[in-house]
């Protein structure tokens, strides 16, 4: 099977056609968020999902809690994926997929302990997909993605094992790690930020790098 690959933080459209040329799977493009990387406007996500390509996912990074507030983030925007980074406060997922057909609804769970593997099987019954990842929702600045840092795999393998649905893996994943990710967690794909940028712009260097360890 072909792990699909990521590529967050997308920043202009220059860099989503650099990612999309090299054999980028899915591009991410950050909202409003209360920490991390990579936040561009709402007017720029759509600016960029317009110009991706079919076959290509364009995923906005919602920090939204209701789902009023995701259905309306995507309305700005005009991705074909939604990947909401916090857990819902009000809503479901149903109700979002029903307000927006053919939008992929992508939950994030940040993988912190054995209470996530719940949380990811729970999710899984709704969702689309999932993307395990290592923030820290819980801190007092939430930290909803972007660490650089990894987390323990051996629970993410536990959700890919139990779950039904697509697993992305994020977190501290670079050319140097991105094979051993595969082999012990098994994911769908890959998510990668601040392993493929150099003083916060895309590297096509890193890029070929992560490509080339993953077989493409």
């Amino acid at each position: 099977m072909i792990t699909r690959l990521k590529v967050c933080c997308i920043s202009s459209v220059d860099e989503a056609q650099i990612a999309i040329q090299m054999g980028v799977h899915a591009l991410g493009l950050v909202g409003e968020m209360p920490s991390g990387p990579g936040v561009i406007s709402d007017a720029t996500i759509q600016q960029i999902a317009q110009t991706v390509a079919p076959g290509v996912s364009s995923f906005l990074l919602t920090s939204e809690t209701t789902a009023t507030g995701i259905i309306d983030h995507q309305k700005r925007t005009g991705t074909n994926t939604l990947q909401l980074v916090d857990t819902l406060t009000e809503g479901t997922h149903r109700e979002i997929k029903e307000a927006l057909p053919g939008i992929k609804v992508v939950q994030v769970i940040h993988v912190l302990d054995e209470q996530s593997v719940d949380e990811a099987l729970s999710a899984a019954e709704t969702a689309d997909a999932l993307l395990l990842d290592s923030g820290n929702p819980n801190q007092a600045v939430k930290v909803l993605g972007g660490t650089g840092k990894t987390h323990n795999w051996n629970m993410s393998r536990q959700i890919v094992e139990q779950t039904h649905v697509p697993v992305f893996l994020a977190g501290g994943i670079r050319a140097h790690n991105v094979r051993q990710a595969i082999d012990e967690v098994q994911p769908y794909g890959i998510d990668l930020c601040t392993g493929v940028r150099t003083e916060g712009t895309l590297d096509p260097v890193k890029l070929e790098a992560v490509l080339k360890a993953m077989g493409f």
